[in-house]
């Protein structure tokens, strides 16, 4: 079935950073940061590397002394992905970055505050066609702004903060450019993202930041970055999590898959909360066939289930799926049972088949198989088990018959 529960996309400008378009029509795309010393080339492009392989479309570096403008200058023409210099205080490492030949700059309001150094900036950007990132953070927001607003972040702080940035890019005629209003407060930070939404027509970057460690962290920025998305507001993202960015982009890349945004390029990895049917230890299971997958490039829904009394029919819709029954692995392709494998090698047939499927297709991969064989062992199975467990094995029914008589009496 065909649905979307979305907001249509908000219509923004569309700015290029690099190779890579933000805004207008194109896909929300997916950032994160590296964390190594800049000035060590060869670290930070290892780190950016596997930022890509996750599903990092920009990566943005510090650019806070001579030696990281110098690092990124190394950088830069080796990158698999356009890098964005993070400037906070020098505005002359955002000149020296815009030498190394990075394809935007990160521009903090609240640290750069001579005008005159802002526009000079702008200037050498509009010579070169290179973006900004306009990156308003509730943390270190203009003193002015602060103390205007009641001695606290408020959303038309922040947006004011933006606004007034924007200001001295239209005196000189400078436009190429992307904003974020970040706060690690969730609703301080979709606030201030709706209000901004209504005053400017510029691609919006959403982010909660300092989110902090997973779990909690990724609850956090999912909770902040997925509300406005489904209310059509952003067109680019980052996690900023405490954690190895890899995390961070592997993350964004799922949300907006999950969300329909961006084309599957990962597995989707489903899996049953386990019952009292289960064979097998489905964490463990379920773990073991994300580590295995890794950023592997198979754009298949896999579905680990406890149990083949029902596990092939609730996970028919997956494209490929292995359910636990009897010490084994019963293997389905779209519901259909196609081998039936020892329970140590469940995980190592999950991607050799994952693998298969994307190679030949669903079709070649079926017809050179015993179907016959597989659905009836996989009957089999099913049927002993429900012998020696029952069909209600969670003891559902009798539950059932107690809360009648409870509320009966």
């Amino acid at each position: 079935m065909e649905f979307t529960a979305l907001a249509p996309r908000r219509r923004t400008r569309q700015i290029m950073v690099g190779d890579v378009a933000v805004g207008g029509d194109a896909a929300v795309s997916v950032q994160s940061m590296t964390v190594t010393k800049t000035a060590d080339v060869e670290g930070t492009l290892q780190q950016i590397y596997a930022l890509a392989a996750a599903g990092a479309d920009i990566v943005r570096c510090t650019c806070n002394d001579l030696e990281a403008a110098e690092g990124l200058a190394a950088i830069v023409p080796r990158s698999p992905v356009p890098i964005v210099a993070d400037i906070h205080h020098q505005y002359k490492m955002a000149l020296a970055a815009l030498e190394a030949g990075v394809q935007c700059l990160r521009l903090n309001p609240g640290n750069i505050r001579n005008p005159s150094h802002i526009k000079a900036v702008a200037g050498e950007c509009k010579d070169r066609g290179v973006p900004i990132r306009i990156g308003v953070n509730g943390g270190s927001l203009d003193k002015a702004l602060y103390a205007k607003y009641g001695g606290r972040v408020t959303p038309e702080a922040m947006v004011e903060s933006a606004q007034q940035e924007l200001a001295y890019f239209e005196e000189i005629g400078f436009d190429l450019v992307k904003i974020s209003v970040k706060a690690s407060n969730v609703p301080l930070m979709i606030e201030a993202y709706r209000q901004l939404a209504e005053v400017t027509d510029h691609p919006l970057h959403l982010g909660v930041t300092e989110a902090g460690p997973p779990p909690a962290g990724l609850v956090k920025a999912t909770a902040g970055i997925a509300t406005l998305l489904a209310e059509g507001i952003g067109d680019t993202i980052r996690y900023s999590l405490t954690a190895d960015p890899v995390e961070e982009a592997r993350a964004g890349r799922q949300l907006l898959e999950a969300m329909g945004l961006r084309e599957p390029k990962f597995i989707d990895l489903i899996a049953c909360p386990s019952c009292g049917r289960a064979e097998i230890d489905v964490i463990d299971v379920a773990k073991r066939a994300m580590d295995a997958f890794g950023d592997r490039e198979i754009p298949l829904q896999v579905a680990v289930m406890g149990c083949v009394v029902n596990g092939p029919g609730e996970a028919r819709d997956a494209d490929l799926g292995i359910a636990a029954g009897r010490r084994k692995g019963h293997l389905f392709i779209k519901g259909v049972n196609v081998r039936v494998v020892p329970e140590d090698e469940m995980v190592e047939t999950l991607v050799a088949y994952a693998e298969r499927i994307v190679a030949e297709g669903v079709d070649a991969v079926l017809a050179g198989e015993d179907l016959d064989r597989a659905r009836r062992e996989a009957e089999s199975d099913r049927l002993a088990l429900l012998g020696e467990q029952g069909d209600d094995a969670n003891d559902a029914r009798a539950r059932v018959e107690v809360i009648r008589k409870t509320v009966g009496s």
